[in-house]
């Protein structure tokens, strides 16, 4: 599956610093210091409805990470998934009267469209759900043959007990732990299981719906955690920087992934930092599908929004805030947008080094995209109010804000 293709990010004076990030499992803010090259796996979107606000969010978040780490001369390596088949995906096809490839074909499609309206960094690797079958298959069966999993009517489990650093993702306590499984995909009262939390790994071929070879599995199709497991150990190995997606991916998908990938490779962890995106609401209720309130990329960029406003409206806000998307925030932003264009086209300045470093210290302090929006404010203020005399820094500014922010000025 191919991805979208990348905008060109500026080279910037000097060098970046090293991120500092807030991780979930130990609660509090750590210092990512990669290699040479940073490894980061983002959860893509089940593309049955694609793109809102909310994922907009999600991958603006993660874009920046990988600005910052690019700013400190690092190569990143960015995979993300598609989960182009599940059952949400399958319930809206047979609702719509749609074939259920074409849907996640024309959902992926916008999606990539909107990435590429909104300046998002491609990944480097975009795997999808079924593409990646063939690679499932034998990680469940080393699962299941190490005792790690066991058989129920046909479908496939794995034992939460077979890790012993379950739970220490989202720190969740058992009772919170089912009710969360019960409520984002879970089965936890279903009869037979050894513990309600166990999750399905292979799910056994059901009448009317789509299933593929799976070996001494049987016929069937992959359970949701194992989908990104099987992509991520393939193409990043153990032990990568950043486990990425919405606070809703906590538990139980970054919670059951974890475990899966710990128990095949007896390494731990499986990520150093578990990041996560605060969600966004519409008129006081959380953005979902299942609610029906949501504000989408394409129908906003139809309106005639400019993508770099939308963006701005997303900086806007830190990314693990829960906030809500209001006309007032997208007004707020095109009027930033318009301040800061117009700021720029003077041919000449005020010094804009110190706004470089500003925006650097912003961004590497848990992503304050807030802190460096307000920085870039008071350039402009300045600018606005002054005669500067220093002929590059309107371009440097430009630069700033495309290389750190990811907004064309």
């Amino acid at each position: 599956m191919h991805a979208w293709p990348a905008s060109e990010v500026p080279a910037l004076p000097g060098k970046g610093r090293d991120l500092q990030i807030h991780d979930t499992s130990t609660k509090g803010t750590i210092t990512l210091a990669p290699g040479p090259v940073a490894r980061i796996y983002v959860c893509g979107i089940t593309p049955y409805d694609a793109t809102h606000i909310g994922h907009a969010a999600t991958y603006n978040a993660f874009d920046l990470v990988q600005r910052v780490w690019l700013d400190t001369k690092r190569q990143v390596h960015y995979v993300q998934n598609v989960t182009d088949v599940d059952d949400p995906l399958l319930e809206r096809a047979l609702r719509d009267g749609h074939d259920w490839t074409e849907l996640a074909e024309r959902e992926t499609a916008l999606f990539r469209e909107d990435m590429t309206a909104l300046r998002m960094l491609p990944p480097q690797h975009y795997i999808g759900a079924v593409e990646a079958i063939p690679g499932i298959v034998p990680l469940v069966e080393r699962l299941r043959d190490a005792g790690a999993a066991y058989e129920l009517d046909g479908d496939v489990y794995f034992s939460v007990e077979a890790d012993p650093h379950f739970g220490e993702v989202s720190n969740l306590d058992a009772e919170a732990m089912r009710l969360l499984s019960a409520e984002r995909g879970g089965d936890p009262d279903r009869p037979g299981k050894k513990n309600p939390l166990d999750p399905m790994l292979w799910m056994a071929a059901r009448p009317g719906e789509p299933s593929w070879d799976g070996g001494s599995l049987g016929r069937g199709r992959p359970g949701w955690h194992i989908e990104c497991v099987a992509i991520a150990l393939d193409h990043l190995g153990m032990g990568f920087d950043i486990q990425g997606g919405g606070s809703d991916l906590a538990f139980p998908h970054h919670e059951m992934g974890a475990s899966h990938a710990q128990a095949l490779t007896g390494e731990f962890p499986m990520a150093k930092a578990y990041v996560h995106a605060g969600m966004v609401a519409l008129n006081g209720e959380k953005m979902s599908k299942s609610k029906g309130n949501l504000v989408f990329v394409s129908a906003l960029r139809r309106s005639g929004v400019d993508p770099a406003a939308i963006r701005l409206a997303l900086l806007s806000h830190h990314y693990r805030d829960d906030w809500e998307w209001t006309d007032e925030v997208l007004a707020n932003a095109e009027a930033r947008l318009e301040r800061w264009r117009a700021a720029v086209s003077r041919p000449d300045g005020l010094p804009a080094d110190a706004l470089v470093e500003e925006v650097r210290e912003a961004l590497s302090n848990d992503l304050d995209a807030p802190a460096a929006l307000a920085a870039v404010d008071r350039w402009v203020d300045a600018q606005n109010a002054s005669d500067g005399d220093d002929e590059s820094a309107p371009g440097l500014v430009s630069r700033t804000v495309d290389a750190l922010l990811g907004v064309a000025l």
